[in-house]
């Protein structure tokens, strides 16, 4: 029975935050499941213990609807799904693997950032080196110079 209710993440910023922050989980639940279907199909599902569920009722946006038939332009209202999401708390230690990919991507981001950083850092010491030291050809225009001034 506890398998049979879909859940379904909520993947979004907030979520994303509240699961590194609080270990709180967030899914989109039927209408008719409770507090305790979600809990046993959580653990069911993903085999991790869980705290506390908290539901929520959420009611649909109120949309206007806007028809032209022929000569005939219909006016009226429209009203989105109501829908129920569920807070699941778990244990410390748990965790599920929703935001993983995003946790990987952020990693390989902060490494190729360091690169490019020690590779410009290289970069700028190289420059510092050479602008320091002139060039030999540099040093003969500048002789070249002082012996044209001289004449």
């Amino acid at each position: 029975m506890s398998k049979d209710v879909t859940l379904v993440p909520l993947l979004n910023e907030k979520t994303y935050e509240l699961s590194k922050s609080k270990n709180v989980y967030v899914f989109k639940i039927p209408n008719d499941a409770n507090k305790h279907t979600v809990a046993r199909a959580v653990t069911a599902q993903f085999d991790v213990e869980v705290i506390a569920v908290n539901t929520l009722n959420v009611q649909g946006k109120r949309k206007r609807i806007m028809s032209i038939t022929g000569k005939r332009s219909v006016n009226t209202e429209g009203k989105r799904v109501n829908t129920k999401k569920a807070y699941v708390t778990l244990k410390e230690g748990n965790s599920l693997p929703f935001f993983e990919a995003v946790e990987e991507a952020e990693e390989k981001r902060t490494s190729t950032q360091e690169k490019f950083d020690k590779v410009a850092e290289k970069q700028a010491k190289k420059e510092a080196k050479t602008e320091s030291k002139p060039s030999r050809r540099i040093l003969g225009r500048a002789k070249k110079e002082d012996k044209a001034e001289d004449k």
